[in-house]
């Protein structure tokens, strides 16, 4: 149902307090519903709707609300309601809104929580934001493994409540290091008597709290887990991640990578929610920089050969073919190398074979698009030739074309690398900024071949 159909509805709920009705839909909808329906609601309204509801379900639905929704939904609501909301939250979600917050907020907020609470967020507020214990929960089901099935199972019976997820069980000793786990299908299973030390899976893929991010999510997706374990240096357990944390990863990374592909700066908020001028800001700047420095390098390269152009008027005419290409086939590389970077399918040590592959790649580019160029170039008209022969021209576009169209395909392919081994994000090897580089450099190797079969 659309939100625009829900939105008057729940506005006249609102204005006529109908308590009854605005309990109903805050208790019996998903909450990510409820998010989607109140989206439009002012701040006001929407925490109007929300206190017909216990402080468990309205921290379930705060954590669907985008993330500027949360920061102007906790800076609406009482500093009380607030602590309760955040000891009512998973504790990944806490403190993801917590980290959205000014450092001057969370203090003041933290001596308003239960003491283990309060520590437990400052524990994991203390993550570096790319760590995987930035994206953990501390909400996971444990046993111990002396006990047995029938006793474990009464043991899950009392955390099921207050945990994440229990789908996977995870076996500690009295240090809490990880010894194995148990799957709850597998519990079900056993028989009631046996020990948990017999029956759990020893061999545990698991991440330290310091691993990045990105190599967490190629693991949890390279194993199909629902979760996976977090451990510290003396392999002690300190959280889980659960696959829809990892798939907010994805999704996030994904899109990260695309709006630097495209050369616009990473946008916290939803495209149709983010400030006008902040859109503004982040894609001038990018299409600014890359005017000055498309126009300094074309500039520079169209002075040189001056007097190339005014001799043979007609090849000014194939500037725009050459370069285009050189443009298109290094967008292609460099968006296939930075996503084969993303999944895991290349790595740095792989250069060298992307290299080969791509040299192979961009000659049989090449050829195919040098063929094309030289065909075009001969059914140029004769009363623009001035004088040039046909052949010879045809011969420039061809050879121009296709070597215009390796060096992208090459150029392509190894800035994503580059800027990788460089610490930065590949994504930002993106189709402006490639297109910007052969521009220059294909008006070069345009205006050689010109000079070397026309002048």
């Amino acid at each position: 149902m659309s939100n625009l159909l829900v939105l008057p509805d729940l506005r006249e709920m609102l204005l006529e307090h109908d308590d009854a009705g605005l309990a109903q839909v805050v208790t019996e909808l998903h909450p990510a519903t409820i998010a989607d329906f109140s989206e439009g609601l002012s701040v006001e309204e929407t925490w109007q709707l929300l206190d017909h509801a216990p402080v468990t379900r309205q921290a379930d639905v705060l954590a669907f609300f985008p993330p500027p929704k949360q920061v102007e939904m906790v800076s609406g609501a009482g500093r009380h309601l607030i602590s309760k909301l955040l000891e009512a939250m998973p504790h990944d979600d806490r403190v993801e809104v917590l980290r959205q917050l000014d450092p001057e907020v969370v203090e003041d907020l933290l001596p308003l929580v239960a003491k283990a609470d309060r520590e437990d967020i400052r524990r994991l507020l203390s993550y570096p934001e790319d760590s995987a214990g930035a994206m953990m929960t501390t909400d996971y089901a444990w046993l111990p493994r002396e006990i047995t099935v029938a006793q474990a199972i009464d043991d899950l019976r009392r955390q099921a409540s207050d945990k994440e997820t229990i789908y996977y069980v995870y076996v500690l000793d009295e240090n809490r290091r990880l010894l194995g786990f148990v799957s709850l299908r597998h519990l079900i299973l056993a028989k009631p008597m046996a020990r948990i030390a017999d029956i759990m899976e020893t061999e545990v893929i698991s991440v330290r709290v310091d691993a990045d991010r990105e190599e967490v999510v190629k693991t949890v997706q390279r194993y199909d887990f629902l979760a996976i374990p977090v451990i510290d240096e003396q392999h002690r357990l300190v959280g889980i991640i659960t696959h829809d944390d990892a798939i907010d990863v994805v999704v996030e990374e994904a899109t990260e990578d695309a709006l630097h592909q495209a050369g616009v700066a990473s946008i916290d908020e939803s495209y149709i929610d983010a400030p006008f001028r902040e859109i503004w800001m982040k894609r001038a700047v990018y299409l600014a920089g890359f005017f000055v420095a498309e126009a300094v390098l074309v500039t520079s390269a169209m002075n040189h050969f001056e007097a190339a152009i005014s001799t043979i008027v007609v090849l000014a005419s194939f500037i725009p073919l050459c370069i285009s290409t050189g443009g298109n086939s290094g967008a292609q590389a460099a968006t296939l190398i930075t996503r084969a970077l993303a999944v895991g399918d290349v790595t740095l040590k792989d250069w060298w074979r992307v290299l080969k592959h791509e040299l192979w790649m961009g000659l049989a580019l090449g050829t195919t698009v040098g063929i094309v160029g030289f065909l075009f170039a001969t059914f140029t008209s004769a009363s623009v030739l001035e004088g040039v022969n046909r052949w010879m021209l045809a011969l420039v576009i061809g050879q121009s074309v296709a070597c215009i169209c390796l060096w992208g395909t090459v150029l392509g392919s190894m800035l994503p690398l580059l800027f990788k081994r460089a610490g930065i994000d590949p994504g930002y090897a993106s189709s402006p900024f490639v297109a910007t580089l052969v521009d220059a450099t294909g008006i070069i190797i345009y205006f050689t071949f010109a000079q070397l079969y026309l002048l």
